[in-house]
C-alpha cells in the first residue's frame, strides 16, 4: 500500500535535473524533483481514489507531490476550508493556476470560491480565482452559468487588466479566452473585450512562454467550429 513517504521516494527517483531546472525557471520553489507530467499521471493512476493520501501529498510542500495530489484528489469530496487551504498554500503559478482550479471546479463551492479568490490582494490567490472561474465555464452548460455575472467580470477585466499584477493579467486574459471559447451566448462580448485589451504584457522570466493574444485565440476556436465545446475536466 502506497504511503506519502513511499510516493516521495518514488518521485525523487523519477525526477530529472533537466526538468527541475525548467520548473525553477517557471517559478517553482526549490523543493521540486522534476518529475514529468506523464510519469506523474502513471503514479496518479496507481493511487486513484486515495483521497486521504492525496491530501497528505499536497501538505508536503513538494511541488511534484502537490501536482500529483491535484491529479488524484476528488474536489467534490473536499470541504470549502480544505480548498481554501490549498489556494493559500499554492507555492507558485503552476499550482495556483492548474492544480487548485482543477480540483476546485469539481466542488459545489467552485463559484463562491472563485469569486472570493478573484477579489484577493494576493497575486497567486487572485490568479487561482480567475482560473477556477475559467474552469467553471469550460465544464458547465451555458444554461447553468450566470451570464450577467460573467459579463460583469469581462467589464472588470477591461478596466483593471493593465494595472493588475503579473499573473493576474495573465489569467484575466485567459478568462476572456475561456468565455469566447466555451460560452456561446457571450462570444460577441468576449471578442469585444479581447479587442479592447489587445496585447497583454506579462513578465514570463527566463522562459520561452508567450501570452496568447485573446483575439487570435478566440478566432481560431471559432473558425474550427469549436465554440461551446465543453470539457469533462480541466485537470491535465
Amino acid at each position: 500500500m502506497a504511503t506519502t513517504s513511499s510516493i516521495l521516494s518514488d518521485l525523487k527517483k523519477q525526477g530529472t535535473e533537466k526538468n527541475r531546472k525548467t520548473l525553477l525557471r517557471h517559478g517553482a520553489p526549490e523543493n521540486v524533483f522534476g518529475v514529468s507530467v506523464a510519469d506523474l499521471k502513471v503514479i496518479a493512476n496507481s493511487i486513484k481514489g486515495e483521497q486521504a493520501l492525496a491530501l497528505e501529498l499536497y501538505e508536503t510542500g513538494n511541488l511534484d507531490a502537490m501536482y500529483l495530489a491535484g491529479l488524484v484528489a476528488d474536489g467534490s469530496q473536499m470541504t470549502k476550508k480544505q480548498l481554501e487551504d490549498w489556494a493559500k498554500s499554492a507555492l507558485c503559478a503552476l499550482i495556483a493556476e492548474y492544480t487548485v482550479p482543477g480540483v476546485a471546479v469539481e466542488s459545489s463551492h467552485a463559484r463562491t470560491l472563485a469569486l472570493k479568490w478573484i477579489r484577493s490582494k494576493k497575486e497567486l490567490i487572485a490568479a487561482c480565482g480567475w482560473c477556477t472561474y475559467a474552469g467553471i465555464l469550460a465544464t458547465t452548460t451555458d444554461e447553468e452559468l450566470d451570464l450577467e455575472e460573467i459579463e460583469g467580470l469581462l467589464t472588470q477585466i477591461t478596466g483593471q487588466i493593465q494595472n493588475a499584477s503579473n499573473r493576474v493579467r495573465y489569467t484575466m486574459n485567459g478568462f476572456v479566452i475561456a468565455v469566447g471559447s466555451y460560452v456561446v451566448p457571450l462570444l460577441t462580448q468576449a471578442k469585444q473585450t479581447a479587442d479592447t485589451i489587445g496585447v497583454v504584457k506579462v513578465e514570463m522570466g527566463e522562459t520561452a512562454c508567450k501570452v496568447p493574444l485573446a483575439t487570435q485565440y478566440i478566432e481560431k476556436i471559432e473558425s474550427a467550429g469549436r465554440v461551446g465545446k465543453k470539457r469533462k475536466t480541466i485537470k491535465c
